[in-house]
């Protein structure tokens, strides 16, 4: 059987981080998405993506295909209902599809917003979705729970040094590679997954859960509260409490950061601080791309959102509820604007476009500090960001 990731609406919804990756891409616990369902699964999967996202997340067709929902959460049940779809058949709760089985011949019954089926079939389960940017460190730790489970299960972990406090040892798993000396590990609350090659400095203060992937660093002193996650090579410092970064992305020094998410290949600088509660303790509103206005959240704790290859220059204060758009650049004295369009330059004093020229210049050599290549893929993808987002920067 051959599987293809698809988008819903929610990909608009969960812009700025899905202008650079489908849905399918977000990173929501240990794993992305895309690899949970490759976990259940054993297969790997494929992406119906928007076009110019495609080249980089290309779809494989065969004969027959099972689309799945790229929002939707795995788990044993809905697998199964998934594996039971007849040809033709969907798969949809309250409105929502959540798979289809399709031969190639029919596949110009999908588009961007979704997907048109001819029989439906019901699933009366609880399905879990990331459907707003806040759903990912909300659903964090149910998602990294489950992760744990699925990678850890069976296996055995590297032993813990002896330099280490722990407390809940069965809750905590060290891939091979991992290093931790002369920090305190307390994952009673919540498990604690440390990558491969993943280091935790001396000093370091950790509550479960806690997912560091490979190549993961926390840096000395580094006080971190679940549930969070830190992708693959992001290093962090200071205070985090309920945060989550892709991937690539640093946060080194001291300054907290909490109820946030952060693309790939973003910096925090230091002594950068997040506000993620209001000084009235009332809902925090968020700005979302599709109602172009700042919605209700329903949350009285809700940091940052910030996309991929944004910055944050030192001592930068960010409020409450702050949404950083694509290739951002915030400096400067003050609170800046809560919602910052991609390609913007600037602080309190005031934003201008940040050239095209100089994102690809600065993305270049951030990219090759990490022996990548900010190739013509790359610059494609954030040259079409750059289009899309204009509209946005006109009141520079």
């Amino acid at each position: 059987m051959n599987y293809i990731l698809f988008d819903d609406g929610t990909w608009n919804d969960l812009r700025p981080l899905t202008f650079t990756r489908p849905v399918s891409e977000i990173r929501v616990g240990i794993l992305s998405i895309r690899e949970k369902w490759e976990k259940y699964l054993t297969a790997s999967l494929s992406h119906f993506a928007q076009d110019y996202l495609s080249v980089k997340y290309p779809i494989f067709v065969q004969e027959q295909n099972v689309l799945i929902n790229g929002s939707v959460l795995p788990d044993e049940r809905l697998k199964d209902a998934i594996l039971n779809l007849k040809v033709g058949e969907y798969l949809a709760k309250d409105g929502v599809i959540l798979a289809a089985n399709f031969l190639a011949a029919d596949l110009e019954l999908v588009n961007k917003e979704g997907i048109e089926a001819k029989v439906k079939v019901a699933y009366k389960q609880a399905v879990g979705r990331i459907v707003m940017p806040y759903d990912i460190f909300g659903s964090n730790d149910k998602a990294l729970r489950a992760d744990f489970e699925l990678l850890t299960k069976g296996r055995q972990s590297q032993k813990i040094s002896d330099t280490v406090n722990v407390l809940g040892k069965e809750n905590i798993f060290l891939e091979e590679g991992a290093k931790v000396e002369f920090a305190c590990l307390n994952a009673v609350d919540g498990p604690i997954y440390i990558g491969k090659d993943a280091v935790i400095m001396e000093g370091c203060l950790v509550r479960g859960p806690l997912a560091m992937c490979e190549h993961a660093e926390l840096k000395m002193g580094a006080k971190v509260y679940g549930a969070t996650t830190l992708g693959p090579y992001c290093k962090c410092g200071g205070e985090l409490n309920n945060v989550v970064l892709f991937g690539y992305s640093s946060k080194a020094h001291d300054g907290f950061l909490g109820n946030a998410v952060l693309g790939e290949w973003c910096n925090i600088g230091a002594d950068t601080n997040n506000s993620n509660l209001k000084n009235n303790y009332s809902e925090v509103k968020l700005w979302n791309y599709s109602s172009e206005s700042f919605e209700k959240t329903g949350l009285q704790f809700c940091g940052t959102i910030m996309g991929d290859h944004s910055k944050c220059g030192i001592n930068t204060m960010l409020n409450t509820g702050t949404v950083i758009g694509v290739s951002a650049n915030v400096f400067g004295a003050g609170f800046p604007r809560n919602f910052i369009p991609s390609f913007a330059m600037g602080g309190n004093h005031g934003f201008k476009e940040y050239r095209l020229k100089a994102t690809f210049e600065v993305a270049d050599l951030v990219m090759r500090r990490r022996g990548l290549e900010f190739n013509e893929v790359e610059k494609n993808i954030l040259t079409n960001v750059f289009e899309m987002t204009k509209e946005y920067r006109k009141s520079f």
